[in-house]
C-alpha cells in the first residue's frame, strides 16, 4: 500500500475480540478507507436513483429495456472474459454463511465451488463479520484442511452500512467492507494458489451499480498491485429491474465478469416490491408460485441466453431442502430437486446452487449426466429465445384470498426467521429447508400486499401475530419478543413498504445490544 494511504484511515468503533487484530491491520483498514473515500458518494447518488426509479414505477412509468443502450444489446462482436483458473467448472456451488463449521463442511462437500455468504445468510453482527473473514483468511492459507472448493465471497449489498467502521464521520459502506477486508488479506494469497479474488455481486438493479462494482474492482487490483482482470464477479438476477440490463450488467463488468446468477425469492420479493401496489401483481401464496410460471421462465430463459450470447456462465436458483428432515422431506421431495435440477441443465444452465452439502451429490448427478466431460455448455445459444417486456411482467393475478394457513404460514417464517436473525443467525433450518434472510422478505412483502389490496384483514394478521408470538416462545424461550413485533410491525403492517428489513433492523437492534465505543 502506498504511504499516502494512511490519510484514509478507518475508525474502528467496535470492541476489540478474539484475533480481531488480524483483520482490522492499520494496512487493511487503510485500504477500506481508499474504497470508502473514492466510491460511498456514488454510492449515495446510486442509492437515491433507486428511490426515484421506484417511485417513477408506483406513478405508472412502464419499466422497459433501456433505449439508451440498445446498440449494447445489439452489437453481437463484445464478450466478457474467459473463465478464470478454478471457475472453468461450476456445475454445484454450494451457499452459506462464513463461520467456520460451514466453510469446513462445504469447501469438502463435493461442490466445486463455495459461496461464501455476507450478504442474506449472514446477521451482521460485529462477531460474525470478523469471524468471517478470519474463516476466509483460514481457507486461504490451508488452515481447514485441504481445499477442494474454490471461493467466492458475497459481499453484503450497497444497500447496507457497518455501523462498526467509521469513515470521515459517517458508516463505511458494507459492501466495500466485506470486499475490502478479504481483498486485502486473500487476494494475493488466492492468486498465489492459482485462483483468485472471486465474488458474487447481490441484488442490483442495474448498469450503473455494476459499474460502480467494477470501477471498485480497477482500483483495488492497482492498489495492491495485481493485474486488470485478476477479480472475477458472478452478478445476481434478484430484482426486476436487473431483469432488464442482464446484457448491460455483463458488459459493464465485461472484463471482470463471471457470468449471472437466478434468484427465485429475492427475484420474486423484488416483484412485490417494485409492483405490489397494482391489483394486477397480486400474486398468490408463495408455496404456489413456482419456476414454471411464465415470468420466471421469461427471466431465466433470457438469462441462459444472455450470458451464453457473451461467453459467461449461467448459474441456476437455489436448492434449500435439508435431506433428511421437515415435513415433505422424503423421496417426494428429492424428486422435486431432482426435476428443478434437470429443468435448468435442459434450460442450459452451467450449474446450479444448492444451500445443504446432503443435495451436493443429487445436483451434481444431474448436471453430470448433462455436461459429460464438458466443464459448461456455453456452446448452448438458446437463439430461440424471444423476450419482451411483458413476457418478464406476465404475472397471473390470483383470484382468490389467500386461505388463513398461506397467512399464517407467511406470520410464522418471517417472526422465526426474525427471531434467528436478532440472536446472530442468518442462515437457519426452517422446516426442513435452509433458509435466508430472502424467505423473510417474501413472507413480510406478501403480508403487506395481502393487507393493501384487502384480501386479507388486519384483524386476522395481528391475531395470527399474537397467536405465533406465543408459540414463539415455546420454541425459544429467551426471544425478545419486542423486538420480533416491532421488526414485524414496522416491516409487515406499516401504510409504506420498507425497501429491505435489514437495514433499519441493523441499527435497531444488533448494533444497539452489541454498543459501539464513542
Amino acid at each position: 500500500m502506498p504511504a499516502t494511504a494512511l490519510s484514509h484511515r478507518v475508525r474502528n468503533l467496535a470492541a476489540p475480540g478474539a484475533r480481531h487484530d488480524e483483520i482490522l491491520t492499520p494496512a487493511a483498514l487503510d485500504f477500506v478507507g481508499r474504497l470508502t473515500a473514492a466510491f460511498a458518494g456514488r454510492r449515495q447518488a446510486l442509492l437515491r436513483e433507486r428511490r426515484r426509479q421506484a417511485r417513477r414505477l408506483a406513478d405508472g412509468i412502464p419499466l422497459d429495456f433501456p433505449v439508451v443502450t440498445s446498440a449494447v444489446r445489439a452489437d453481437p462482436a463484445w464478450r466478457v472474459a474467459g473463465p478464470a483458473p478454478g471457475l472453468e467448472d461450476r456445475r454445484v456451488e454450494i451457499v452459506g454463511p462464513p463461520d467456520r463449521r460451514t466453510a469446513v463442511q462445504a469447501l469438502a462437500s463435493g461442490a466445486q465451488v463455495w459461496v461464501a455468504d455476507f450478504e442474506d445468510g449472514t446477521a451482521p453482527t460485529w462477531a460474525n463479520i470478523v469471524g468471517g473473514q478470519l474463516t476466509l483468511l483460514d481457507a486461504a492459507e490451508g488452515r481447514l484442511g485441504r481445499r477442494l472448493a474454490t471461493t467466492v465471497v458475497r459481499p453484503r449489498g450497497w444497500h447496507l452500512e457497518e455501523e462498526h467502521l467509521e469513515y470521515d464521520g459517517s458508516p463505511v459502506p458494507a459492501a466495500l467492507v466485506d470486499f475490502g477486508l478479504y481483498f486485502f488479506h486473500c487476494a494475493r494469497r488466492q492468486t498465489d494458489a492459482g485462483h483468485g479474488p472471486y465474488f458474487s455481486l447481490p441484488k442490483l438493479e442495474n448498469r450503473y451499480e455494476a459499474r460502480l462494482w467494477n470501477d471498485v474492482f480497477l482500483l483495488a487490483q492497482e492498489l495492491l498491485g495485481l493485474p486488470r482482470g485478476t477479480v472475477r464477479a458472478t452478478a445476481l438476477v434478484e430484482t426486476v429491474t436487473a431483469a432488464f440490463e442482464m446484457e448491460e450488467i455483463l458488459y459493464e463488468l465485461r472484463e471482470h465478469s463471471s457470468g449471472l446468477g437466478a434468484g427465485r425469492w429475492d427475484y420474486l420479493f423484488s416483484v412485490i416490491k417494485t409492483f405490489g401496489h397494482r391489483t394486477d401483481f397480486l400474486l398468490a401464496d408463495r408455496a404456489e408460485v413456482t419456476t414454471a410460471e411464465p415470468f420466471l421462465r421469461a427471466c431465466t430463459d433470457l438469462l441462459v441466453r444472455t450470458c451464453h450470447r457473451r461467453g459467461a456462465h449461467a448459474i441456476g436458483g437455489m436448492s434449500a431442502q435439508v435431506p433428511g428432515r421437515g415435513p415433505d422431506s422424503g423421496a417426494f421431495a428429492l424428486a422435486g430437486v431432482r426435476r428443478d435440477k434437470e429443468r435448468e441443465a435442459a434450460d442450459g444452465f452451467d450449474g446450479t446452487w444448492a444451500a445443504h452439502p446432503g443435495l451436493v451429490p443429487l445436483c451434481r448427478e444431474v448436471f453430470d449426466a448433462a455436461l459429460g466431460d464438458r466443464p459448461h455448455q456455453l456452446d448452448r445459444a438458446r437463439d430461440e429465445v424471444r423476450v419482451d417486456a411483458a413476457g418478464l411482467l406476465s404475472v397471473r393475478r390470483t383470484g382468490t384470498p389467500p386461505a388463513e394457513r398461506s397467512v399464517r404460514a407467511n406470520v410464522t417464517v418471517a417472526l422465526r426467521y426474525f427471531a434467528a436473525w436478532l440472536r446472530g443467525e442468518g442462515s437457519v433450518e426452517l422446516d426442513g429447508f435452509v433458509e435466508d434472510a430472502s424467505i423473510a422478505e417474501i413472507a413480510r412483502v406478501q403480508i403487506w400486499q395481502w393487507l393493501r389490496h384487502r384480501v386479507v384483514e388486519r384483524d386476522t394478521v395481528l391475531r395470527l401475530l399474537d397467536e405465533e408470538l406465543d408459540a414463539l416462545v415455546a420454541t425459544y424461550p429467551f426471544a425478545p419478543l419486542d423486538d420480533i413485533r416491532d421488526l414485524f410491525e414496522r416491516t409487515a403492517l406499516a401504510a409504506g413498504l420498507p425497501a429491505f428489513f435489514t437495514p433499519d433492523a441493523y441499527a435497531r437492534h444488533l448494533v444497539r445490544r452489541a454498543g459501539v465505543r464513542a
